[in-house]
């Protein structure tokens, strides 16, 4: 069994997602309510950051994990 839960790449990623986030959250706050910023696109890059680009940075595995795998299962 592995020490470590997460591995170099997975935190990298998780970093570039809660960027994405901060990213986000500040287009949500800009500008007059009818800014196209926040009434589309912050909403857009939140989803995207919270349903897609998270759970992905948690679920990677490396080159290195996916062939072990694949050599445990023969």
């Amino acid at each position: 069994m592995h020490d470590k839960i997460f591995s170099a790449k997975n935190i990298i990623l998780l970093v570039i997602g809660m960027a994405l986030l901060v990213v986000g959250y500040i287009l949500l706050g800009q500008g007059p309510v009818n800014n196209p910023l926040s009434k589309t696109v912050a909403p857009l890059v939140l989803i995207a950051v919270y349903c897609i680009f998270v759970p992905y940075a948690i679920l990677a595995k490396s080159k290195k994990e996916r062939a072990d795998e694949q050599a445990n299962k023969k």
